[in-house]
């Protein structure tokens, strides 16, 4: 009797649930086919982590159905869970007044995320496409397309978009085929492979280039995992395009994005000096670090000579932690929310790499010098001060962001600074612990 007590008191809702986490992409063709009213009762009691597996599954169109079938409360914490490359396309899609109260049930820093990343820059794809659209999974059947067609009230759209398994873009069928074909037939039957596309962060120029070549009415646009988040119509944008179309230059060594290449000098230096200024004062604050050491390089010369690889090997690996970040930041690859595992994963990249480095650096060194001791000091420099740097060349775009500045701008001087300070401490604070074992003159 006790092992019945335990039994779920719904078998129906329990069964349910299994089926929904145990076959996450067979659920998601159940529900696109299925009418409000049985999407709200199948998924009313549902637990956050079963939704977001089947619902990462489910096509455009129908997942945003299916969501406004769900509480508010489900739906908050589901865009806390989803993906972003699930939870931004999917609240383009809705209207502004839905998102905001959706919005207003999360956290302010998950409000705030969420609120960054649905715009683009001004001049990207993502900015010009129309994120409302309809896509059906590759295997469905042209009756099943129509009836969701019809469910969904669609009624001016020219093509359907075929998505796999993992929501990513594969085909498109022109809607005219439907009604003659055979209601039975695959719609990846009447298909033809897409092979033009954007990424939703490609500049306007890129976007303007394969409108012009391909002649296309209709251009996809993808996120880095290419899955399907909005299209760009017609050729008539090409005009519209043409009238503003500039270079957003944004560089990470202080020159402005409004200086062009034929811009007056006084217009040049405006933008640069402040900047320069700002770089000076990093400089003497690294010098100042150097100067605490002072006895110890008069003591033992040869550290002057070897300063400057501790410095320039950090300064480089800090410098391609920040190309990466800075890179994956601006392609929203990731958010302020994963700022740990971009760390870490510098982190050991800076320590392995480091060690790679040590090894032939400390070769070297003994080579020309003679000295263990040297040999020594350069070694655990170079360990130290290259997995620092690659730290740091992650968790100073990622800092600037959090606080609201751009890291475009002002990263490489902040880093700049954090390199040669961690080189130059590395280096000569081992040199003074280990003076010792250091030759003077």
């Amino acid at each position: 009797m006790a092992a019945y007590a335990e039994l779920p008191q719904d078998p129906v809702e329990s069964l349910n649930r299994e089926f929904l986490s145990r076959f996450p992409v067979d659920a998601a063709r159940q529900l696109e086919s299925m009418s409000p009213r049985e999407i709200s009762h199948v998924l009313a009691d549902m637990p956050t982590p079963v939704l977001v597996r089947v619902l990462e599954k489910v096509t455009p169109g129908a997942l945003e159905t299916i969501v406004m079938e769900l509480s508010g409360e489900q739906v908050a914490s589901l865009l806390e869970s989803l993906s972003i490359s699930v939870s931004v396309p999917l609240l383009s899609r809705l209207d502004d007044d839905r998102v905001d109260r959706y919005l207003a049930l999360l956290t302010e820093g998950a409000a705030s995320e969420l609120k960054g990343l649905l715009s683009f820059p001004d001049n990207s794809a993502g900015r010009l496409m129309n994120p409302r659209i309809v896509a059906f999974n590759h295997a469905i059947r042209v009756d099943n397309a129509l009836e969701q067609l019809k469910a969904q009230g669609m009624t001016t759209i020219r093509h359907l978009f075929l998505l796999n398994d993992e929501m990513q873009l594969l085909s498109q069928v022109d809607v005219r085929k439907l009604p003659l074909a055979d209601g039975n037939a695959l719609l990846s039957d009447l298909a033809v492979p897409v092979t033009t596309f954007v990424h939703a962060m490609d500049p306007k120029d890129e976007v303007m280039e394969k409108l012009d070549k391909n002649r296309v009415d209709v251009l996809h646009v993808v996120d880095v995992d290419q899955r399907l988040v909005g299209t760009i119509q017609g050729q008539g944008i090409l005009d519209a395009m043409r009238e503003d179309l500039v270079a957003d230059l944004q560089t990470m060594v202080g020159a402005s994005k409004d200086e062009r290449a034929l811009s007056s000098s006084l217009f040049a230096v405006r933008k640069r000096l402040p900047w320069l200024q700002i770089n000076l004062l990093t400089a003497f604050l690294a010098a100042g670090v150097v100067g605490l050491f002072e006895d110890t390089i008069a003591q033992f010369t040869a550290l002057a000579v070897l300063l400057p690889i501790a410095a320039g090997q950090s300064g480089n690996t800090g410098a391609q932690a920040l190309a990466v970040t800075m890179r994956v930041l601006s392609l929203r690859e990731i958010t302020l929310r994963d700022w740990f595992r971009v760390v870490s994963k510098e982190l050991a990249a800076g320590l392995i790499n480091g060690i790679g480095i040590a090894v032939v650096c400390a070769t070297g060194v003994y080579l020309w010098s003679g000295s263990t001791g040297l040999a020594l000091v350069m070694a655990l420099a170079m360990v130290i001060s290259m997995t620092l740097a690659g730290a740091s060349g992650a968790l100073v775009p990622i800092v600037l962001k959090r606080f609201g500045q751009d890291p475009a701008q002002s990263s490489s001087i902040v880093l700049t600074t954090v390199t040669d300070i961690a080189g130059f401490m590395s280096f000569l604070g081992i040199a003074t612990l280990l003076s010792g074992m250091l030759a003077a003159g």
